[in-house]
């Protein structure tokens, strides 16, 4: 992985694998927010980074280089090789090639495990803006204050909670759902570090014993926040486009990557208009 040290913080190539406002802004990361041309500003382990993308570089703003290496890179997932990745992808079929090729330079986040379980039991028949608002939400209240804003609870912090303490959250039935993951992975009934390590199906089994956690928010706490690769979420959008595109095809058929897979469809079917016929 290129990268160099700027007056600014640190640049990396702006690669057809790597694209910031593709990663960001396809339904995977909820706190991430523009912040001026080309700019955006969000929070990831306890750190605050602004990013701006140029032709050619995207900038890490006044980053300190063991933050990158230790926090950005792994986040990031920069040292993963996507371009190998997607041309093995491209060559399972001709329909994701397309979709490949539509948004490459996506790619998967290695956000917080907790995090990203709790944000995607959030989003349970959500959109967008309002998970985000629920998130920040939940941030200010009860996330401890950083330069910058305030970090994710942890689930310690969110134990000891009522379904009446998370009212400011406006988060509705999902809030006792919040609620028993904070309490099931602060007692270490789940231990999701762990979760990284097991067969998928056990891990599924083991989230699923939340409260208020289906298949769907399971796969995503699998892709998103454990980064196993071969988690494949399936919501409205992903049934209707492999009914469409993929008929006689399942997760499996994608193989390790099929969770990358999967992003490109997703992206390929929410936003490009002749993706599925009507």
């Amino acid at each position: 992985m290129e990268y160099k040290k700027t007056p600014g913080g640190i640049a990396v190539p702006k690669t057809d694998t790597f694209d910031l406002m593709q990663t960001l802004d396809c339904g995977q990361a909820f706190r991430w927010e523009p912040c001026g041309p080309n700019r955006v500003g969000g929070i990831a382990f306890g750190r605050y980074l602004e990013l701006e993308e140029t032709e050619t570089h995207i900038l890490f703003l006044d980053t300190e280089e063991d933050d990158f290496l230790q926090i950005w890179v792994p986040y990031f997932d920069l040292e993963l090789d996507y371009k190998a990745i997607k041309s093995q992808l491209s060559g399972l079929d001709p329909v994701l090639c397309k979709a490949a090729q539509y948004a490459p330079g996506i790619r998967i986040l290695q956000q917080d495990p907790w995090e990203a379980l709790c944000c995607f039991i959030i989003s349970q028949n959500n959109n967008i803006p309002r998970i985000k608002g629920i998130v920040s939400r939940l941030c200010t209240h009860f996330g401890k204050k950083i330069p910058g804003g305030f970090a994710f609870p942890s689930p310690k912090a969110l134990s000891a909670c009522t379904v009446e303490d998370l009212a400011p959250l406006r988060s509705g039935f999902r809030a006792k759902y919040i609620l028993d993951a904070a309490k099931k992975t602060a007692q270490g009934a789940i231990v999701l570090e762990e979760l990284k390590a097991m067969p998928l199906e056990e891990v599924r089994r083991q989230l699923t014993t939340i409260q208020g956690v289906g298949p769907k928010v399971a796969e995503c706490a699998a892709l998103y926040g454990l980064h196993r690769l071969e988690a494949f979420p399936m919501d409205v959008w992903m049934k209707r486009a492999m009914a469409a595109l993929f008929p006689n095809k399942t997760a499996a058929d994608f193989g390790p990557y099929a969770g990358i897979a999967q992003q490109y469809i997703f992206h390929y079917a929410r936003t490009c208009k002749t993706a599925i016929p009507t």
